[in-house]
């Protein structure tokens, strides 16, 4: 299994209209290296394909300890201070975060120390990152072994085998300056070379009977809300791409 990170946060930004690219233009310039130059991984950042105003994010840290250090660094660092204004014009809502940790990441998850393209690449790669987050009664409810046991091999099966699988970090949030959400969810993520390769994923997957007769009915029973579906496109300089 991939090392990379303990903890990790998954971030969606909600913003006013037309200023994603104005983010990631930020984003990918100056917080990607100014993040990692604290200690974090920033895992991959990503355009929501359903949601022209949504940018979604992952980041990763050691262990809990070294992500309230790394958060304070940057924060209350250059990087931030000097940028800071132009990236939170471009927010309405920079709140919905969730603590995870991995319960599987893969051989094509990015390591900490992978290539990435350089500051100024503007060439976006045709793949799409996707998954979903669960929304679970509480942290104790099997779900996770429920997940890996009867889901994944139907994802698998039908061209969507996850990359990255996380689950709820019940913890104390240590950077209480970032709020958090407050729900224990499971998170998976699958790379598809392109949008065609995504949709007959899609197809597959609504044709499959053991997923609509079996393993989809089971997997509403055993959440508490209907589940966010992602279809994202990697920035240019994303990491998991």
């Amino acid at each position: 299994m991939n090392e990379c990170c303990a903890v990790v946060d998954l971030r969606q930004y909600t913003l006013h209209p037309g200023q994603r690219d104005t983010l990631i233009e930020t984003f990918d310039t100056y917080f990607v290296e100014g993040q990692e130059e604290t200690g974090m991984h920033i895992a991959g950042q990503f355009r929501d394909l359903d949601d022209p105003d949504r940018f979604v994010w992952i980041r990763g840290f050691q262990d809990l300890p070294a992500r309230a250090d790394a958060l304070k660094a940057f924060y209350y660092g250059p990087v931030w201070r000097e940028h800071a204004a132009v990236a939170n014009a471009t927010m309405i809502d920079s709140d919905n975060a969730l603590l995870l940790r991995p319960l599987r990441l893969d051989d094509r998850y990015p390591e900490s120390d992978a290539p990435r393209p350089p500051i100024g690449s503007t060439a976006l790669p045709p793949s799409v990152v996707a998954g979903a987050v669960y929304h679970r009664g509480s942290e104790d409810d099997g779900f996770a072994e429920f997940f890996t046991d009867q889901v994944v091999p139907v994802l698998t099966a039908t061209g969507a085998e996850p990359v990255a699988v996380f689950e709820s970090l019940v913890a104390e949030n240590n950077f209480p300056a970032l709020p958090l959400r407050d729900e224990v969810v499971l998170a998976w993520f699958a790379w598809f070379a392109d949008d065609t390769a995504y949709d007959e994923h899609r197809r597959e997957l609504t044709g499959s009977r053991v997923w609509q007769e079996r393993v989809l009915p089971e997997l509403v029973c055993r959440t508490v809300g209907p589940a966010q579906e992602l279809r994202l496109r990697p920035t240019s300089r994303s990491h998991l791409r």
